[in-house]
């Protein structure tokens, strides 16, 4: 009786474990995907300098500010959107064995993105073209 007590107490274990590892990767392919929409969010941003960039005879100059104005405010929505979630998500798994973000440290990144790309929609608007 004891060799199937140890044997069921040796299986939980090993089911533990696990979940654990399991929980550890849920929450790393989380971080990857909070990385992959700042990526996204910084490409938008790309996207609106670069119309801006390129068509800059385009005229009158209010149409070329505002849809690069569009690309960077969809940025900022994109960024403020991949922090909400992945805040959320971190609150809500526990790591075991990984190191992950700290929410502080997301918050940071994120408002600092949004901080910068307001100051170049700012930019665009009250010093290019004028």
């Amino acid at each position: 009786m004891a060799d199937s007590e140890d044997d069921r107490s040796g299986r939980l274990d090993l089911a533990q474990d696990r979940t654990d590892l399991a929980e550890d990767r849920t929450v790393l392919a989380h971080e990857r995907s909070f990385a992959g929409w700042v990526r996204t969010g910084m490409a938008s941003v790309g996207i609106g300098l670069g119309f801006h960039a390129l068509f800059q005879a385009l005229r009158p100059v209010w149409v070329l500010q505002a849809i690069a104005s569009a690309f960077l405010l969809i940025a900022i929505f994109i960024f403020l959107s991949a922090e909400r979630r992945a805040c959320a998500i971190i609150h809500r798994l526990e790591s075991h064995q990984v190191a992950t973000f700290k929410p502080v440290r997301i918050r940071l990144l994120t408002w600092s993105l949004v901080l910068a790309t307001t100051a170049l929609l700012a930019a665009i608007w009250l010093f290019i073209g004028k």
